[in-house]
């Protein structure tokens, strides 16, 4: 199963692009065991005038650049807390279900729009407190990375 990071807004070259390129290169031994490769999609923040429009606008741009994926997952700070080990499960269950692609959605600074949450087939949050988008990119790369090594049972993850 191909997996997608499609986000709101570009990573300048810095900490957080170096952390989401190091666990981006690491999942390609994800292939052993049918998780990956890992493609990055970036969109420009919106530039419509309030809120509840760049959220609407953001979420059509987002949801046209995933539009092959069979599993979407919405990045959102009201959704559901997962373990690592239940992450890997999720992950692991759909790539068995048949899944070809799951795309791992993060919405602009105002938030996902309602287009993407309605249609996710989860919505997940990365924790209670607010992250900064990039530090989020790095996370959910890292935390792709560590459901790879728990589903084949590799050291990285020692819970």
């Amino acid at each position: 199963m191909r997996l997608t990071i499609a986000a709101i807004g570009r990573l300048k070259d810095g900490a957080e692009r170096i952390l989401v390129d190091r666990y981006v290169d690491r999942m390609k031994s994800g292939k052993s065991i049918g998780l990956g490769p890992v493609r990055e999609i970036e969109l420009a923040e919106s530039r419509q005038a309030g809120a509840a429009e760049r959220k609407c606008d953001e979420a059509e741009r987002l949801l046209r650049g995933v539009s092959a994926a069979d599993v979407r997952v919405a990045l959102d700070e009201g959704g559901r807390s997962m373990s690592s080990e239940a992450f890997a499960r999720w992950i692991g269950a759909r790539r068995d279900a048949g899944g070809r692609e799951a795309a791992f959605i993060l919405g602009g600074p105002d938030g996902q729009g309602s287009a993407v949450l309605s249609g996710a087939h989860l919505v997940l949050s990365l924790g209670a407190m607010t992250l900064p988008h990039g530090l989020a990119r790095a996370v959910l790369a890292e935390q792709l990375y560590r459901a790879v090594t728990i589903l084949t049972g590799h050291p990285y993850h020692r819970a």
